[in-house]
């Protein structure tokens, strides 16, 4: 598989893990369960400079 191909993969499934933390998120506010919408709040932040870095990497390789 072409790195680039990888790439878009990779930022396919990072966007997939976005949103089920984000929906865990608002699960686990309405529920009062605070400590568990912190974590997942941070994971939340957390995979977006992981996404940026796979997207300059995919971005630089030639065709």
């Amino acid at each position: 598989m072409k790195l680039r191909v990888a790439g878009v993969v990779i930022l396919c499934a990072i966007l997939m893990l976005n949103i089920i933390f984000t929906q865990y998120m608002v699960h686990q506010y309405y529920y009062e369960n605070y400590v568990n919408t912190l974590i997942f709040g941070g994971l939340n932040i957390l995979l977006f400079p992981v996404s940026i870095y796979v997207y300059k990497k995919t971005k630089d390789v030639k065709a």
